[in-house]
C-alpha cells in the first residue's frame, strides 16, 4: 500500500513502487488515482501509464506506443469542459497494462464505466459536448467537413446551449476557417489550455486511430457517426393542429435535416422520420391479438425519442472505439499486470441528477475500499504483531452505502423497481426513498440544504444524501429516464435495416431481439453499473493497492493559486488527515525477515548468512546502529518509520569499503551478544547451585 503526490518526478514513485512490488511479490498491482473533479487524475494517469510502458517496455514498441495511444482517442470521445475543468473524463476507465514473467510489457486492457450520456444532448452554460464535436468541426479537412454538412458549434442545438469556443493556441487559431466558427468565438475569440487545442488534438486523434490499425475509411465512418448524432438534435418538432389525437409534426426545415441523417447513416429518411414521429405498438391482450397500431407521439415524446437515438448512437460507438482499442493491444499470455483507475471524481454541483448519484456511489465504494487498505488493515495489522500503537478514528461510511445499495429498501432497488411500473414518475420514486429510509441519518429532505436553490425543491422531487465528502441534494425528476438504456424497438429497426453496415454492425450485438414492437424494454443503468463496479471492487481486492491522491489546489482553475482552506477540506473529507495521522504516529514500511535475509544475505560472509532470519535481522539494525524510534521489531515483520526504509536500503547498498566496516559491526556485536548470553547463564548456574 502506498499513497503518493504524483507530481513528484511527474508521477514515477508510485508506478516504480508498484512494478517493484509485482516483481518482489509476484502478484498483480492496482493504482487507485482519485480525487475532485479537475485536481488531475487524468494527467496522473498519463504520466503513470508512460512511465511504465516507457521503462518496461521494448523501448515504445508498437504494443506500448498503443497503449499511449489509446489517451488522446478516449480524451476526445470521453471527455469534455466542465465549468471545474477544462479537461473532465466523463467515464471511468480501469486500464490494465500486462506483463511477462519476464516482467516486460506484452499487451493491455481497458475496462470502461458509466458514460455521461445526457452530455450528448446538453450542457450547462460554460460547459462543452465531448471534445470530438469541436475537433471535428475545427480541424478536419474541408473536403471532409463538406461531405459530413459540418458548420459552426453554434448551428447544432446539440452544442450551441454550451459554450461554442474553441480550444486553441496563437499559431492554429489563425488555421480555424470562417464559416467554422461560432458568434461567440467572433466576440470571445478562443478558449486557452495549454493541455487543450482542437485543430491539433483532431490530428493527433487520427493519427492514432490509424496507428491502431483503423483504415481511413473506418476513420471517416467514425467521423460520420458523430456528424450524424449532431445533425439529430437537429431536428425540431412541433404540433400538429391537423392531428386529433395530439400528435406532432416536423419542423420546417427538418426533413432536410433528416435527409442528410439518413444518407450519413444509411438509413431511410422516411422510415426515420416515421419512427420518430409515431410509436408502432402491438396488441397482446383484447381485441384481435398481434394487431399493430401507430400511437402519434407528443413533442416532448418525439424530442425524448430523437435524443434516446443521438445517445444510443454515440454509446454504442464509445463501446466500439474502446473494444478496437483493446485489439490493437492484445496479449496472448500474461503473467501479472499492473491496472491504474481513473475515474470521475467526487461532484456536487447547483443541479445533481443521476449521473452524479452513479458518480458519487462509486467515490462511496472507493472511499470505504481506501478505509479498509490503509486504515483498518493497518491498525489490524500492527494488533497482530504486537506493535503498540495508538488506535486511530476514522468515519466508516458502511451506513451510507446501506442507503444506496441494500436489497429492497435502498436507492439503487427504489429506482429500478419504479422504473418497472406502467404508469412511472419521478415523484411516486422520491416519496418511496423517504418513506422506506424514514429517519435515516444520511438522507434528509431538500430544504434541509444550506444552498438556497436545493431548499426550494419539493420534498417528492429531490432528496438530500450526506456523503462521506459532503452533503449533496439531487433532483429526481430524470432518474427514471436515465436509469432505462433500452432504445424503443422502433427506432432500433432503424438503424439494424442500414445500408451503413458500420452503423449497422454498431446495434447487431447489443440488439435485444426479443423485443416486442413497439414495447419499450427496461434495461437498468444502475443496476449494469453496480455489477461492474462489483467486478471493479474483486480486481483491485485481489491486487496489491496503491493510492494517489490528487487534491485541487484552487476552484478557479488557476495557476500559483493555493488556497489553504478548501485544500485541508479535501484532505479531510477524503480520509487523508486520518491516514497523515496513522503514517506519523505509525510504522508506514514492513518487510518480512525472511524477506530481508533474502535480499541481504549475499553480503555478508557464510557465518553471518548462516543466522537465522530474525536473529540475523536483530544483528544487522544493532550494527548499523540505527535509531531504536526509526524501527519496530513485530513477530514476523520489522516496521519502520516513514522513509527509513529507504535510508537502510541505501546503507545496506553501499560501496564495499563501507560494507566490509559494517560486517566487523555485525561480528563484534554477534560476538558480545554471545559473550553477555554465555555470563548470563553462567550466573544462572552459579546461583542455582
Amino acid at each position: 500500500m502506498m499513497i503518493n503526490d504524483c507530481r513528484q518526478q511527474k508521477g514515477t514513485a508510485t508506478p516504480d513502487k508498484a512494478f517493484r512490488d509485482m516483481r518482489a511479490l509476484k502478484e498483480s498491482q492496482s493504482i487507485i488515482v482519485s480525487g475532485e473533479s479537475g485536481a488531475g487524475k487524468t494527467e496522473s494517469t498519463k504520466y503513470i501509464l508512460r512511465y511504465l510502458c516507457e521503462s518496461w517496455g521494448c523501448h515504445a514498441g508498437p504494443i506500448e506506443q498503443r497503449i499511449l495511444d489509446a489517451n488522446p482517442v478516449l480524451e476526445a470521445f470521453g471527455n469534455a469542459k466542465t465549468m471545474r475543468n477544462n479537461n473532465s473524463s466523463r467515464f471511468g476507465k480501469f486500464i490494465e497494462i500486462h506483463f511477462s514473467n519476464k516482467f516486460s510489457v506484452v499487451g493491455g486492457f481497458i475496462s470502461h464505466y458509466l458514460l455521461e450520456k445526457s452530455r450528448i444532448c446538453s450542457q450547462s452554460r460554460g460547459e462543452r459536448n465531448y471534445h470530438i464535436f469541436y475537433q471535428l468541426c475545427a480541424g478536419a479537412p474541408v473536403e471532409l467537413k463538406k461531405k459530413l454538412h459540418l458548420s459552426s458549434p453554434d448551428k447544432f442545438q446539440y452544442l450551441s446551449k454550451g459554450c461554442t469556443q474553441y480550444f486553441t493556441s496563437q499559431e492554429t487559431e489563425k488555421l480555424l476557417n470562417k464559416d467554422s466558427i461560432s458568434s461567440d468565438q467572433c466576440l470571445k475569440g478562443s478558449l486557452h489550455d495549454p493541455m487543450l487545442d482542437d485543430i491539433r488534438n483532431f490530428l493527433a486523434l487520427d493519427k492514432a486511430l490509424n496507428n491502431m490499425g483503423l483504415s481511413a475509411s473506418e476513420r471517416q465512418n467514425i467521423y460520420t457517426v458523430v456528424a450524424a448524432v449532431l445533425h439529430l438534435g437537429n431536428v425540431s418538432f412541433e404540433d400538429n393542429p391537423d392531428d386529433c389525437k395530439g400528435g406532432c409534426r416536423l419542423a420546417p426545415g427538418a426533413a432536410e435535416v433528416l435527409n442528410i441523417i439518413g444518407s450519413l447513416l444509411g438509413v431511410d429518411a422516411q422510415y426515420l422520420r416515421q419512427s420518430l414521429l409515431s410509436r408502432v405498438m402491438q396488441t397482446s391482450k383484447g381485441g384481435a391479438k398481434g394487431t399493430i397500431y401507430m400511437v402519434p407521439l407528443k413533442v416532448h415524446e418525439a424530442q425524448n425519442a430523437r435524443d434516446a437515438l443521438a445517445k444510443a448512437l454515440y454509446s454504442r460507438l464509445f463501446d466500439f472505439i474502446v473494444q478496437c482499442i483493446n485489439k490493437s493491444i492484445p496479449f496472448s499470455s500474461s503473467s501479472y499486470y499492473i491496472g491504474v483507475l481513473d475515474i470521475a471524481g467526487f461532484e456536487y454541483f447547483q443541479v445533481n441528477s443521476f449521473e452524479q448519484f452513479c458518480i458519487n456511489y462509486c467515490n462511496e465504494k472507493l472511499q470505504q475500499f481506501f478505509n479498509e487498505r490503509i486504515l483498518k488493515e493497518e491498525q489490524t495489522l500492527y494488533e497482530k504483531e504486537g506493535l503498540n500503537v495508538r488506535k486511530i478514528d476514522y468515519v466508516d461510511n458502511q451506513d451510507c452505502l446501506e442507503l444506496l445499495e441494500s436489497k429492497g429498501s435502498g436507492i439503487f432497488d427504489l429506482l429500478d423497481e419504479e422504473s418497472r411500473l406502467p404508469k412511472s414518475s419521478h415523484t411516486h420514486f422520491t416519496s418511496t426513498v423517504h418513506a422506506s429510509n424514514n429517519g435515516h441519518f444520511r438522507l434528509d429532505v431538500p430544504r434541509k440544504s444550506k444552498l438556497k436553490y436545493h431548499r426550494e425543491i419539493r420534498d417528492n422531487e429531490g432528496f438530500l444524501i450526506r456523503h462521506f465528502a459532503g452533503a449533496v441534494c439531487y433532483e429526481t425528476v430524470s432518474f427514471i429516464e436515465k436509469n432505462n438504456d433500452a432504445l424503443h424497438a422502433s427506432l432500433e429497426s432503424v438503424i439494424l435495416e442500414a445500408e451503413n453496415i458500420f452503423v449497422q454492425n454498431l446495434f447487431k450485438n447489443e440488439s435485444t431481439s426479443q423485443q416486442t414492437r413497439g414495447k419499450l424494454n427496461f434495461n437498468s443503468v444502475g443496476s449494469k453499473f453496480r455489477s461492474q463496479l462489483q467486478e471493479l471492487m474483486a480486481k483491485l481486492r485481489n491486487t496489491g493497492t496503491h493510492f494517489v491522491r490528487c487534491i485541487k489546489p484552487n476552484f478557479r482553475m488557476v495557476d500559483h493559486c493555493f488556497e489553504g482552506n478548501q485544500i485541508l477540506i479535501q484532505l479531510r473529507c477524503s480520509g487523508m488527515a486520518s491516514v497523515l495521522e496513522l503514517m506519523q504516529q505509525g510504522y508506514p514500511s514492513r518487510a518480512q525477515f525472511s524477506d530481508l535475509y533474502a535480499m541481504y544475505k549475499s553480503y555478508l560472509p557464510p557465518d553471518l548468512a548462516r543466522l537465522d532470519p530474525r536473529l540475523f535481522c536483530k544483528a544487522l539494525f544493532k550494527a548499523l546502529g540505527l535509531n531504536e524510534k526509526d524501527f519496530c521489531f513485530g513477530l514476523t515483520k520489522v516496521f519502520f518509520r516513514p522513509g527509513k526504509f529507504a535510508e537502510f536500503d541505501q546503507i545496506m547498498k553501499s560501496d564495499p569499503q563501507n560494507l566490509a566496516l559494517l560486517v566487523k559491526k555485525v561480528q563484534k556485536w554477534l560476538l558480545i551478544s554471545r559473550w553477555k548470553k554465555t555470563i548470563w547463564c553462567t550466573l544462572s548456574v552459579i546461583k542455582c547451585k
